[in-house]
């Protein structure tokens, strides 16, 4: 009975030896996989806040949750099981939709780095706000489909990172690196939004110091945004060549590929610096690669999308008036005059008389 007990014991000890192993395996996968997904994970927390501008300082946090939410049902609904059978059934796909996600990040890297240096930006639309009671879940629909590409790319780089792993194993790594990084770019998109707010509130108070500071922060938060854009557009271009560049070269292309090797090879040998100057090399080659083959993929789209944008504005432009019915009639007929912040409202009756 005792010896039975001891086995028992020891078969439990085993298990938990076995489950710890298991649990250091997936959180250093997710920090592995986290880690190659960064430059997708900095775009996003510099995209996200635009789609805030206008918005009632109330109504941030809110929206942010709304979206963090979506995101995450974006990451564990649909792309998550997608991927994992790809990868269980249809392993040789996942290299091409690697590349399609890494020239999708050149490009817009790249089409950021043409605007930059054109000078010239796409033209800014009114904040969607202004426009009716339903324009928040409008802007909410609309940052959880871009997030639905962004989270696409950084679930399948992930992916990419541990695909040798068994496949539970898989499956807890790219759950937690879902769950971690929407965390990550949420929180840090709450706090950048919010931080005007706080140094605006610390500028009212009567210390001088908390002027001060919050002042700084007001002042300060242009540039940290444009700070992010800027690392943003960098990684994007890193991280996209860096795929497309493994991606050609696992199709059977090598010249590029070793050729970076070979240039990392030559500075790797630097006795203490050795390992950052190999890492700087293939980062700066792989950058100015995206940068090359986003510019190229521009070059392409860009004339296209032109032309559908010109196509739509005529479409706007030539397309009849809807006839007012109803209430909405009645109130278009009469025009209105603002008295003491209400609405007087002028029928024909009470025209301005004939001067003659």
């Amino acid at each position: 009975m005792a010896g039975g007990l001891v086995a028992l014991l020891d078969d439990v000890a085993a298990l938990a030896r076995l489950a710890a192993a298991s649990v250091d395996d997936v959180a250093a996968g997710a920090m592995k996989a986290s880690a190659k997904a960064a430059g997708v994970v900095i775009d996003d927390a510099a995209v996200t806040p635009q789609y805030l501008d206008g918005v009632k300082p109330d109504r941030e946090l809110p929206m942010i949750r709304r979206i963090a939410t979506g995101s995450i049902r974006n990451k564990l609904v649909f792309i998550l099981p997608v991927i994992l059978l790809l990868s269980q059934f249809l392993p040789w796909v996942l290299t091409p939709l690697l590349m399609l996600g890494g020239t999708y990040l050149c490009y817009e890297g790249a089409e950021k780095v043409y605007e930059k240096v054109r000078g010239k930006h796409a033209e800014k639309e009114e904040p969607a706000v202004l426009h009716g009671r339903d324009a928040e879940n409008q802007i909410v629909r609309s940052a959880i489909i871009t997030d639905f590409v962004l989270s696409a790319e950084i679930m399948v780089i992930s992916l990419d990172q541990v695909i040798d792993e068994s496949f539970w194993v898989r499956t807890a790594i790219l759950i937690v690196v879902a769950i971690l990084i929407t965390i990550a770019v949420y929180g840090a998109v709450g706090l950048l939004v919010k931080m005007d707010d706080a140094g605006l509130r610390l500028a009212e108070r009567d210390s001088g110091t908390a002027k001060r500071i919050g002042i700084g922060l007001v002042n300060a938060m242009p540039k940290v945004m444009n700070a992010i854009t800027i690392i943003g557009t960098f990684a994007m271009l890193w991280v996209g060549g860096h795929i497309v560049l493994n991606g050609i070269h696992e199709l059977g292309f090598d010249p590029i590929y070793d050729m970076i090797h070979s240039l990392a090879a030559r500075v790797e040998g630097v006795a203490t610096v050795g390992g950052v100057l190999a890492w700087l090399v293939d980062t700066i080659v792989s950058l100015l690669f995206g940068l090359l083959w986003g510019l190229i993929v521009l070059a392409v789209v860009h004339p296209i999308l032109v032309r559908i944008g010109r196509a739509k504005k005529i479409e706007k432009t030539t397309a009849p008036a809807t006839p007012a019915t109803g209430a909405d009639a009645s109130s278009s007929a009469e025009p209105s005059d603002e008295v003491g912040g209400g609405t007087v409202a002028r029928g024909p009756a009470e025209t301005e008389p004939d001067p003659r």
